[in-house]
């Protein structure tokens, strides 16, 4: 199983590390190389990268998520 998660969200141009074990989320703001920086690449043309994720889904907000709009 994965242990962290590079996030990218759409109209932002940045990237996110989200550590699952530590319970965190903080910038990426490591120089990008190899396919990780083909993935960038490729998500600022539009594309969406998708590896080793099963469910994901983006809201305005937490409270979005749980008052029963996506049930």
């Amino acid at each position: 199983m994965s242990k962290v998660v590079v996030i990218g969200v759409k109209g932002e141009t940045g990237l996110w590390l989200a550590d699952l074990e530590q319970g965190t989320v903080v910038p990426l703001k490591e120089e990008l190389s190899g396919a990780l920086a083909s993935a960038a690449e490729l998500r600022k043309d539009g594309a969406t990268v998708v590896k080793g994720i099963d469910f994901a889904l983006a809201a305005s907000s937490a409270t979005v998520i749980f008052s029963g709009v996506y049930e």
